[in-house]
């Protein structure tokens, strides 16, 4: 019986992912690759939204590429490519753009906040066609499964919506993508507010920990993280969020329930319970770190590696836009 097919992404943004994209994304891909046919790509074209640095692009693109190799991915048993090498992406999304209506697109949530937030004038047309890009990406490859966050819930609606126009319209073409709930993650805060989300975008660096840096950096992050009033080691998200946050983090790292998190340092005091969280994320984190840069060290072999994944991926998305060139009507090409 053949495996289900899944795909998911991940912006190369930023020169290191962060532990909440680890926990949320990145280990949970490296499960998925054994249950089913996984395709899994760095989205440098949706990187562009924020304008980025060409040189900095390019660096971010290998830097997450090799974080994700490095943490597990293997290009035997799934397909790691990079989006801007699979042309068939931008081309399907303007096909798509063309049965998307402007109030349909200007109701993605994303986009309303960021005009909200930063002005109509600053939030360009790239990020108003975000979710079209995201939905070509998606049917493209005939997916199956979409593993998604509550945040990501409109933007497969809206795919599934595109589908189905499409293949009404022309025939059917695409399959429908169903949600894939990925395992439910607890909520990773910042260290240094910890009511707030660990993000890029708004955490301060002392607030994020990062998979790359090293593991004296980690420590001391730990160590300086705010926690609250009292001694006690427990998990009480509302009277101690400090502290319930550091023992999420143990607990997603180490596989230990936070009740015998609880137990475990029950008199210990909060010292002695961050260096057992700082020991675990060190743990986690360094022989990945030492991976992702052997990997960086020869680019030629991660642009190999890339190359492969990009001719898998090449193979299936052509096939896709093919038989949609076809039903809208293209004349065949040379």
């Amino acid at each position: 019986m053949a495996r289900p097919r899944v795909l998911s992404g991940i912006q190369p943004t930023a020169d290191s992912f962060h532990l909440g994209n680890y926990l949320g994304a990145v280990r949970q891909w490296v499960s998925m690759q054994e249950t089913h046919d996984a395709f899994y790509c760095v989205v440098d074209l949706h990187a562009l939204t924020v304008q980025p640095n060409p040189d900095d692009l390019r660096r971010r693109s290998r830097v997450a590429a090799a974080q994700l190799l490095a943490a597990g991915l293997d290009p035997e048993r799934c397909t790691v490519f990079v989006q801007s090498h699979v042309r068939q992406h931008s081309e399907l999304a303007w096909v798509l753009m063309c049965l998307t209506g402007m109030g349909e697109a200007g109701r993605m949530t994303q986009f309303k906040d960021k005009s909200a937030k930063f002005g109509e004038n600053a939030a360009g047309v790239g990020l108003f066609n975000y979710p079209i890009l995201m939905a070509a990406d998606i049917l493209l490859y005939q997916t199956d499964q979409v593993p998604v966050g509550a945040d990501q819930k409109q933007h497969l609606e809206l795919t599934r919506d595109l589908a189905q126009r499409f293949n009404h319209r022309y025939g059917e073409t695409f399959t429908l993508p169903a949600p894939y709930i990925v395992k439910e993650v607890e909520k990773i805060t910042d260290l240094q507010e910890p009511t707030a989300k660990m993000s890029k975008s708004s955490s301060s660096p002392q607030g994020i920990l990062d998979v790359l840096e090293p593991a004296g950096a980690l420590r001391k992050k730990v160590m300086r993280a705010v926690t609250d009033t009292g001694t006690e080691v427990l998990a009480d998200a509302e009277n101690k969020p400090g502290v319930t946050n550091l023992l999420r983090i143990h607990s997603a790292l180490s596989g230990t329930p936070v009740p015998e998190l609880e137990a475990r340092f029950a008199g210990e005091g909060y010292g002695t319970f961050k260096k057992a969280v700082a020991e675990i994320v060190v743990d986690t984190f360094t022989p990945l770190r030492e991976r992702a840069e052997k990997l960086l060290a020869d680019e030629a072999e991660l642009d190999r590696l890339l190359a492969i994944g990009a001719r898998r991926a090449g193979a299936v998305a052509e096939e896709t836009m093919v038989r949609v060139r076809d039903r809208v009507g293209f004349l065949p090409g040379a």
